[in-house]
């Protein structure tokens, strides 16, 4: 099963190879990783989507809170949370195609943010799944390079419903 990890960690020299090294010696593939500091530059945020049986994920859990730099670490997938992933792709476009691209990127809410005379470049952002159609669609038209950022996740808040004393004047009838 997919899993994705967030991992909060001082932001030192040599941190993300220690926790990328933890995953290869022990023979866990990384599928995503991306890394960028926190509000508080003293800190990072690494996320890393990996597969594993709850076995695993339990025994790669417990090696990160050994590094002796990693702050806080959590199994987002056990949480509701929200994720997302940007990919920009350059498609060959041919005269007869150009208007295909262009709507395709239209359904998708992606941007075009860069054009040539043979190829359209487009950015998306949004979750894996609106991602991988978009690449999808795309494919026929001739994709010649595609690069991802790799998912990034946050927990979603929980929602309290207000009492009915509480709710706004204007929304009372």
């Amino acid at each position: 099963m997919e899993h994705i990890i967030s991992v909060l960690v001082e932001n030192k020299f040599g941190v993300l190879a220690r926790v990328a090294g933890l995953f290869s010696a022990r023979g866990y593939n990384i599928e995503s990783l991306s890394v960028a500091p926190t509000l508080d530059p003293t800190t990072s945020m690494i996320t890393i989507v990996t597969v594993g049986d709850d076995r695993i994920i339990e025994q790669i859990m417990k090696q990160l809170n050994k590094v002796v730099e990693v702050l806080k670490v959590v199994d987002l997938t056990e949480t509701h949370f929200l994720d997302r992933e940007t990919a920009l792709i350059k498609v060959h476009t041919k005269p007869e195609h150009r208007d295909e691209a262009i709507r395709i990127a239209d359904i998708f809410r992606a941007k075009i943010v860069d054009s040539s005379q043979t190829t359209y470049t487009i950015e998306i952002t949004g979750d894996v799944d609106k991602v991988e159609a978009l690449i999808n669609l795309l494919k026929p038209l001739g994709i010649k390079e595609l690069i991802r950022t790799g998912r990034i996740a946050i927990s979603r808040e929980t929602t309290r419903t207000a009492s009915p004393r509480r709710e706004p004047a204007l929304l009372k009838s």
